[in-house]
């Protein structure tokens, strides 16, 4: 039988052209990490638009090094190679432009509203369905590549015990089989819409806006911060630059790096 998730990779290039994207597809049947492949292609001179998608990881890979659980024909495994000709201090935007991409990739496809977890995670109510890996390489005050990593649940039915969030899968959400090829699509299409706005100083200055639109997390929302700058409080909003403000006992913090989760008292 036929596996319906096999990719046409023809199909898969019609559908992108008009894009950077267009002909760049690798595809591994399994590999260790998509993310870490895309990074050592960078350093082999591998052109922008390239993109790495894998039936299986055996090492995938989260943010601060968190395992991303990768069964064999279960999701989507993407990787996309970007050359952007921004500063540094603009390669916080990618993270927060992925997720609004992968936000309108899962809208379309499914149907489904996906929450935004403030930097990078996806989740359908309070389940976790996905979540963007973003690594940059760097050289002066410019970003020479950058990465982003995104993974999808589509047709797990179980997930390992233990998981800091409760997980999904898009088709246990739907309860219909969720296409991996237009969902792969549907994402780098509206990826390369969104970075466009890296183009553009006002469209720049609307993204917190945007996020504080699809989010729950980001405003009025108790949480534990977890990484460089622990704290406990609500959240109070992205600020211009969109990282988090989180109101805590002894006044407001603005979180650069890190992640949230559900405040535990």
């Amino acid at each position: 039988m036929e596996n319906p998730d096999q990719l046409d990779e023809q199909a898969i290039d019609a559908a992108l052209a008009g894009t950077p994207f267009a002909g760049k597809l690798h595809h591994f049947a399994t590999i260790e990490s998509t993310n870490t492949h895309a990074l050592e292609q960078t350093r082999q001179g591998a052109p922008h638009g390239s993109f790495y998608i894998a039936d299986e990881q055996t090492a995938g890979r989260g943010r601060s090094d968190h395992q991303w659980h990768s069964a064999a024909s279960q999701g989507l495994y993407l990787s996309v190679l970007l050359r952007p000709s921004i500063a540094i201090a603009d390669l916080v935007w990618i993270p927060l432009l992925a997720g609004l991409a992968a936000h309108s990739a899962i809208r379309e496809v499914t149907a489904l509203a996906p929450d935004l977890r403030w930097p990078n995670d996806l989740l359908i109510g309070s389940r976790k369905t996905g979540g963007i890996l973003v690594e940059g390489q760097t050289e002066a005050d410019q970003v020479t590549a950058a990465v982003i990593g995104i993974g999808i649940n589509l047709h797990q039915q179980s997930f390992p015990s233990g998981l800091a969030t409760e997980p999904t899968s898009l088709d246990l959400e739907t309860g219909r089989y969720t296409s991996r090829q237009q969902l792969l699509i549907a994402i780098l299409q509206s990826l390369n819409t969104e970075l466009a706005t890296l183009q553009s100083k006002s469209a720049l200055t609307a993204i917190p806006d945007r996020i504080a639109a699809i989010s729950t997390w980001v405003q009025g929302r108790r949480v534990d911060v977890h990484g460089p700058q622990p704290c406990t409080g609500v959240t109070a909003g992205l600020d211009e630059r969109g990282f988090l403000r989180v109101r805590t006992a002894t006044g407001l913090v603005t979180i650069t790096t890190g992640g949230i989760r559900e405040a535990s008292q």
